[in-house]
């Protein structure tokens, strides 16, 4: 048998367990409740307004054709404008358009990651994020969070007991996949603080900041840091929109806009030009005010309806989190393996992602991910149900 040259870097490829959920669930034949994924429901994306605009847009060639790199110039200005009295309104040197938040990872990690160097993630945290800083060779250091996210005072010690500074701290901070907690200002505060203290960048993935529909709203991290170029934002539409359009942005210091033209040319030229022009024409139509209102709305709803169905089926069995926004529920389940309950959770037909999947060294063996985003509440009492029953 031939030997095929690998490159190093395969043994840091390590996939993530939510995307493969979806091969898997396609796979089966009977009726599963889908807690797993982590996007919007059908019944939560505007296709008819986007079959509307594609109707007008694309039909025009110049849709099809290749766009600038740093994105087209129509999303770029509706994007702008969209985000005008936010606190992530920037300006339109620091925008590059993405194919989707990870391709924004997977840039900020090309860019300052090297093998060996030490990243810091949140632990729990998001599979993806630190997949990807697992396939350029990083050295991943967990840290724990809490109700009010990542443990500052906790990063600190971590970073004092490593005896060396992380190149990257890679935090999500508002409604964090998969815990749902979010940063609080102190905490967003001092992190920025410790960043510049040891030269660290801040890969600052926050896509759900979008979906509060409780709480008092708070700054984004390149709010509080003022555009400093060690905070290197991330976002998508993915959530918000459409996953499927792939379709997001990175916001970053002037300075960097050279390399990450010459990083993502060469990943993939431009990100897709047609899903770019129907964002902007969703963005500059007005559109996602009403829709994020909206979708607010029902997000407030799934979540409530599903910590009901959590207490009337699990009661005192189980804990979760209270987020004001997002798609997540934490779910711990003590004494219980729920990487071993899968198998019988999803023949009762309810599909989760347990919570080992989200830390690199497998704690969280006793937790669990809910998405409540994908479900109305009578069908999320039918799930949560079927997970009792597994149990």
């Amino acid at each position: 048998m031939i030997t095929l040259p690998f490159a190093a870097r395969t043994d840091g490829l390590v996939g993530s367990v939510i995307d493969s959920s979806t091969s898997l669930l396609a796979a089966q034949t009977h009726d599963i409740v889908r807690f797993a994924m982590g996007s919007p429901a059908p019944d939560s994306i505007p296709s008819q307004v986007l079959a509307a605009l594609a109707a007008e847009e694309l039909t025009r060639p110049s849709s099809y054709d290749y766009a600038a790199t740093e994105g087209d110039p129509m999303l770029r200005s509706a994007l702008l404008e969209s985000l005008r009295g936010t606190s992530d309104e920037t300006t339109d040197d620091r925008l590059t358009i993405t194919a989707g938040g990870m391709q924004g990872l997977d840039l900020a990690c090309k860019l300052f990651v090297d093998p060996g160097d030490l990243v810091v993630v949140e632990s729990p945290t998001y599979t993806g994020g630190s997949a990807v800083a697992l396939s350029y060779g990083a050295e991943l250091l967990e840290v724990a969070t809490d109700a009010d996210g990542l443990d500052v005072d906790a990063l600190e010690e971590a970073v004092a007991a490593a005896g060396r500074a992380p190149t990257v701290i890679y935090t999500i901070p508002t409604f964090q996949n998969p815990a749902g907690t979010t940063l609080s200002p102190p905490r967003r505060e001092r992190l920025v603080e410790l960043a510049r203290r040891w030269g660290s960048m801040v890969i600052d993935d926050d896509p759900y900041a979008l979906l509060r529909f409780a709480g008092t709203e708070v700054p984004s991290l390149r709010a509080v840091a003022g555009g400093d170029p060690l905070v290197f934002s991330v976002r998508t539409f993915s959530k918000t929109v459409a996953p499927g359009l792939r379709c997001g942005w990175v916001d970053a210091d002037p300075s960097l806009s050279p390399l990450l033209i010459n990083a993502k040319q060469a990943m993939d030229t431009c990100a897709n030009m047609p899903a770019q022009r129907l964002v902007a024409r969703f963005l500059a139509g007005g559109y996602l005010t009403e829709h994020l209102a909206t979708q607010r709305a029902v997000y407030r709803e799934r979540k409530a309806g599903m910590q009901a169905a959590l207490s009337r089926h699990l009661g005192d069995r189980a804990r979760w989190t209270d987020p004001d926004g997002g798609f997540f529920l934490w779910v711990t389940l003590p004494g219980v393996d729920t990487q071993e309950l899968f198998p019988a959770a999803l023949a009762e037909g309810v599909a989760y992602i347990p919570g080992q999947a989200f830390s690199p060294a497998g704690h969280f063996t006793d937790a669990l991910r809910l998405c409540f985003a994908t479900t109305d509440p009578e069908r999320a009492d039918v799930g949560v149900g079927r997970l009792a029953a597994a149990m």
